[in-house]
């Protein structure tokens, strides 16, 4: 029988202290059911990566360190960097010590019964697992339908995403090393995880609703990220910008034409509300497609500045002798 390895949870806390305690105590003791079923070994941790809180995250993660410094960890940001940035510098921290680890938010909306399973299929053999949605009947209509949208959306931009899936998954220590050649700053998990490969698979689970506090991501931070994550992973919208002038190209020599002939047939003053809506439509455009391009400008710019991604003010773990 093959011998328990060692699992590592990140959990990315932000302004998260109403439910980081019950999120605690399920998941002990779901480790420790885990541990005593021989599915992993006694050396696994549980990793909370406190993003800037505001609140009292950080003093309850180091209290839950205090008080059972072999199971609970934690990692403290010196500043708010988002959280995709929060789960890099859990799995940038753990990758060389232990040897798969799993990725989740500190809500409680994922299932962690579902935790059992991903270790299973790893010992199958696959080297990612990905927790993906069986249904959203928790969610509103309008959360539902633009979140739909924007898996399928994101497919149509050529991201290659896996539909129905956030950041609650497993990855193997091959994995996580492989994940640290990725040097961009602009951090989109969803479409680099893909994109290193090897064998995976999904496991299916419903969400639950949030067991405290309020969700970190509101419409505004939510559209944000997706237009991070279509323009970190496609050129699409710039292709499309070139088919859009070449149209437009084609529509101003036919608007040509059409104010020629007015013009020899003298009707000249016709066509006031036309032009105006064509200046209107066209400067319209234009402003639309320079804020597109600037945004990937900017993302240039962030790129080649190669800032730190996060900085780690401090790393609480038993077995800090073993920290890379």
């Amino acid at each position: 029988m093959q011998s328990p390895e060692i699992l590592y949870m990140v959990v990315p806390c932000y302004n998260e202290q109403e439910v980081l305690r019950e999120t605690a105590e399920q998941l002990k003791t779901k480790y420790t059911a885990l541990i005593s079923s021989g599915l992993i070994s006694s050396e696994s941790r549980i990793v909370f990566v406190n993003d800037g809180s505001s609140d009292q995250t950080w003093g309850i993660i180091r209290e839950l360190h205090s008080k059972e410094p072999t199971l609970f960890s934690g990692i403290d940001l010196a500043h708010n960097s988002g959280h995709q940035n929060a789960v890099l510098a859990g799995l940038m921290t753990v990758k060389d010590i232990c040897d798969m680890c799993i990725t989740m938010d500190a809500d409680l909306q994922d299932d962690i019964n579902t935790i059992d399973e991903m270790v299973k299929k790893y010992y199958e053999g696959n080297q990612v697992v990905y927790g993906v949605r069986s249904a959203r009947d928790t969610d509103t209509f309008f959360k539902k339908s633009t979140a739909e949208g924007f898996y399928k959306f994101m497919k149509v931009m050529g991201a290659d995403v896996v539909y129905n899936h956030a950041d609650f998954r497993l990855m193997s220590k091959r994995v996580l090393q492989e994940l640290a050649n990725f040097k961009e700053v602009n951090l989109f998990l969803r479409g680099m995880v893909p994109l290193i490969g090897f064998q995976n698979c999904k496991v299916y689970y419903e969400r639950h609703e949030r067991a405290a506090g309020e969700s970190k991501y509101p419409l505004k931070r939510m559209l944000a990220f997706a237009v991070n994550g279509i323009t970190s992973f496609s050129t699409k919208p710039l292709k499309l910008i070139t088919a859009l002038g070449l149209i437009m190209s084609a529509v101003s020599v036919v608007a040509f034409i059409w104010a020629f002939i007015t013009k020899i047939a003298g009707f000249t003053e016709h066509g006031w509300s036309s032009t105006m809506c064509s200046i209107w439509l066209i400067g319209g455009l234009q402003l639309f497609c320079l804020g597109i391009i600037g945004e990937y400008i900017g993302k240039i710019y962030a790129e080649v500045k190669q800032r730190p991604r996060y900085i780690i003010a401090e790393f609480l773990n038993e077995t800090d002798k073993k920290e890379p």
